[in-house]
Formats: C-alpha cells, sequence, structure tokens
C-alpha cells in the first residue's frame, strides 16, 4: 500500500497532466471543461447513491453546493480556454493563485489575514505583473490567456470558501457529486449559448477527454481531497504548487513548450509569492 506521501506525489502527477492534456486535446475548450465535470458526475452518482446515509443534504447545504458548483464552473470555463491563449506553464501558474485570493477574500469577508500573506500577496502579484508584461509585449492573445488564468484562480478561491461549510457537514463524495454536477449543468448551459459543439471529432479526442477526467478530476483532485483529513491543509496547499513546475516539464518535452527567461523568472516569483502566503495562513 502507498503511504501518503506516495499517494501525494500521485496526485501531483495526476494534476500534472491535466494542463498538457487539455491543451494538446483536438476538442473546443468549453466542450473539455463540460465533459470533465459531466463524466465525473456520472461516475460518482452511483456511487453516492449506493449510500443512502449520504443522500440526506439539507436545503442550506444543497444551496452552497449550488453556488460552489457555479464557482467551479467559472473556474474551468475560463482557465481550460487560457490553456490555448497562452503557454501551459504561465496558465498553470497564474491559476494556482488561489490562496492568494483566499486570502485577499477573507479578510474582505472580515477574517484575520497576517502580515506574512499580505508580503505573500505583494510579491505574486510582481510575478504576476512580470509575466502579463512579457505576454503584453509578445500578443495580446497570450495576455487574454493570462486573464482568463488569473479569472480561474480568483474563481477558485471562491469555491473553496464558499464550500468549506459544507464540507464540514456532508460525505467528501455527496459534496463533490453535487458541485460537479451543478458545474456540468452551468458549463452545458454555456457551450449551447456559445454554439460549442459537444461531439463530432474522432476517437483521440474522446480519449484525451477520459484522460483529462481520469488525471485531473479523479486522480489529481481526489488524491488531494483524500490528504487534507491526514496531512491538512497547509502540507495540500504547497503540494498542489508542484503542479506549475510538472505542468511545465511535461509541456517541454511532450508539446515543446519553451518559456522566455523573462517569463520563467517572473513565474518563480509567482510562486514564491504564493507560498508566502500558504505558510503565512499556516501560522494564522
Amino acid at each position: 500500500m502507498l503511504g501518503e506521501a506516495g499517494l501525494l506525489l500521485l496526485a501531483v502527477v495526476g494534476i500534472s497532466f491535466s494542463a498538457p492534456l487539455a491543451a494538446a486535446a483536438a476538442v473546443p475548450s468549453l466542450a473539455i471543461a463540460f465533459w470533465r465535470t459531466a463524466m465525473a458526475s456520472a461516475v460518482l452518482a452511483p456511487v453516492v447513491g449506493a449510500r443512502p446515509a449520504r443522500r440526506r443534504v439539507g436545503a442550506r447545504d444543497a444551496r452552497t453546493c449550488a453556488v460552489a458548483g457555479v464557482l467551479l464552473a467559472v473556474h474551468f470555463g475560463t482557465w481550460v480556454p487560457s490553456l490555448v491563449l497562452t503557454s501551459v506553464a504561465t496558465s498553470t501558474a497564474l491559476v494556482c493563485t488561489a490562496p492568494l485570493w483566499t486570502a485577499v477574500l477573507t479578510r474582505l469577508r472580515g477574517g484575520r489575514v497576517a502580515g506574512a500573506e499580505w508580503a505573500g500577496v505583494a510579491v505574486a502579484l510582481a510575478g504576476v505583473l512580470l509575466v502579463a508584461g512579457v505576454d503584453l509585449a509578445g500578443s495580446p492573445r497570450a495576455l487574454l490567456g493570462d486573464a482568463l488564468a488569473l479569472l480561474g484562480g480568483l474563481a477558485m478561491a471562491g469555491y473553496l470558501l464558499v464550500g468549506a461549510a459544507a464540507r464540514e457537514r456532508l460525505a467528501t463524495s455527496t459534496y463533490t457529486l453535487l458541485c460537479y454536477a451543478t458545474a456540468a449543468l452551468v458549463l452545458l448551459a454555456a457551450v449551447l449559448v456559445a454554439g460549442v459543439p459537444l461531439a463530432g471529432w474522432p476517437a483521440a479526442g474522446w480519449m484525451s477527454l477520459v484522460a483529462i477526467t481520469l488525471c485531473g478530476q479523479f486522480l489529481g483532485h481526489s488524491l488531494l481531497n483524500r490528504a487534507l483529513r491526514t496531512v491538512g491543509a497547509p502540507v495540500v496547499a504547497v503540494v498542489s504548487l508542484l503542479e506549475v513546475p510538472g505542468a511545465a516539464l511535461v509541456a517541454a518535452l511532450w508539446l515543446g513548450e519553451r518559456l522566455a527567461p523573462a517569463t520563467l523568472a517572473g513565474l518563480v516569483v509567482l510562486l514564491g509569492g504564493v507560498a508566502l502566503v500558504v505558510r503565512g495562513s499556516r501560522r494564522t
């Protein structure tokens, strides 16, 4: 049996492959966002349904899960499209600013935020500006990708904050199913409004969708959620940052992506700031 370190390593491998798989898939971005949540919901539904005790969900928790699901839809609906507009490494680093936005949103809600966290926010934002400056000089398309990835990180922070209370009262599988199902419905509406096809690509496209769901949703996020109960949120937050170099390495070896020195420096500064935020939140 794998220990906690082994499971966390598997989780990092899973989330590291998620972004390159999405960038390489010959499937529209919004369709990828929809199918990864829809497929995950289809797998979870019979599991949750087979446990009657876990089906009891109060109205308050149902509303909370619905709001969290909408935020998750915004996260996937902005981050996945960003992967084809900017580099995988840059997009992944910017979406991993969720701990930054969590600190900001916590303070706006009246919560306590340590000085070290604000220092981390300042450092990370300097890294963001450095990356954005390079992309602005390169192409407006890449800058749009940066903005979408940042919005995806903000939506993820809201998703985590909104769902915190519900996760205390609901089983992980029940909470996850409700969030994924809501996200799938919201993304389905977005796909239909945008006129994006939900099928019609070759078998390789469907295989990519299955791989993204397995790596990103189940192998990645499910193992990180499991680790929350044993090693704690600060450790999981730090470990999840390994997705950035992991995804960059996979994209370099598989997709042939290369980072400009200034972009690489910006990503290092950004990750350092996020690490300070995580460390400050642990002390708090």
